[in-house]
């Protein structure tokens, strides 16, 4: 290294044998101690699990439901899949799912909305996250059971209501495997599943973007026209995707409340599952193939929003 002299203000010229970091130029790299090439052998086993349990299955689905009767590729099954009653379950479970999906999004919204700007007592945001991530993931035959033993024809609230208020549950079309029964209990998972997504997109709402509109001349219903609700837009319809396809998916619930073949998961079971033609269970796959073609496009749609959602919770 060369060093000027005394008096030079100068920088001192740097040695052209030495290189970044204190090696030679000509040195050969180090070996790191911590190698990030490897990192991604941590995600094998879950590869692995996809594969063998989403992919494969969805593979041999497609396969059997575009195999004819004469062993060709035909589209004849797909075709049937839509006509008699299976279009009516399709119709049926459409609705149900879209029906659970806006009770969710709305109560949920609500929730996470008043979690959030309720400061006291501070405790209440964390009990209510805590109740929704164990409610959401809480499902199947224990959920049945409950909603059979509450609202049911026999369950403790009807019986209540009947004999404390004389308002009978079940004197009009109301029943637990009816539209509106199914969304009450589908709901005790959505709504949670709803503050869940809900939060981090409420969190996102700067109160500085509330005291700008209100110094301009802005009304609380003037901000949320012009900026809560586009903020929220996103993650609101990206819940609702979310929460259709999850009721649209339901089965072990829908299974345990209703023996009727209305709903497409539990047609695809009868047909899977019972003495059937050889014809009517390549039905079922073909009925199993329109509901994953329904679900990727559901959470493709739910990924694309929640990428856009994200730009405001930085």
């Amino acid at each position: 290294m060369f060093w000027p002299r005394s008096g030079d203000r100068r920088l001192p010229t740097p040695d052209p044998a030495l290189a970044v970091g204190g090696r030679a130029a000509g040195a050969a790299p180090t070996a790191s101690r911590h190698p990030r090439n490897r990192a991604w052998l941590g995600l094998v086993p879950l590869l692995a699990f996809m594969t063998l349990f989403l992919v494969v299955p969805a593979i041999v689905v497609f396969q059997r439901a575009l195999t004819d009767n004469d062993g060709k590729v035909g589209f004849t099954a797909l075709r049937n899949a839509f006509t008699g009653q299976n279009f009516d379950a399709f119709v049926f479970s459409v609705r149900l799912s879209v029906q659970s999906a806006l009770v969710g999004v709305v109560i949920g919204a609500l929730l996470a909305y008043a979690a959030t700007t309720i400061t006291r007592p501070r405790w209440l945001r964390s009990l209510v996250a805590s109740f929704s991530g164990v409610a959401a993931n809480l499902g199947g035959i224990p959920l049945a059971f409950a909603f059979i033993a509450l609202i049911g024809r026999q369950g403790l609230l009807t019986k209540i209501l009947d004999g404390a208020f004389g308002y009978k549950l079940y004197g009009g079309s109301f029943t637990l495997d009816s539209t509106w029964g199914l969304t009450t209990v589908y709901s005790y998972f959505n709504i949670p599943l709803m503050v869940l997504v809900t939060l981090p997109a409420v969190d996102g709402l700067k109160a500085s973007w509330r005291e700008a509109c209100a110094n301009l001349g802005g009304t609380t219903l003037t901000y949320w026209r012009r900026i809560g609700l586009p903020v929220l837009f996103p993650s609101l319809l990206g819940g609702f995707l979310l929460l259709f396809a999850n009721s649209f998916s339901a089965y072990a619930t829908a299974a345990a409340i209703s023996r009727k073949s209305l709903i497409v998961p539990l047609r695809i079971g009868f047909y899977l599952r019972g003495d059937v033609s050889a014809n009517e269970d390549q039905l079922g796959f073909a009925l199993a193939a329109w509901m994953i073609l329904i679900m990727t496009i559901s959470m493709g749609l739910y990924w694309f929003l929640r990428k856009r959602a994200e730009r405001w919770q930085q």
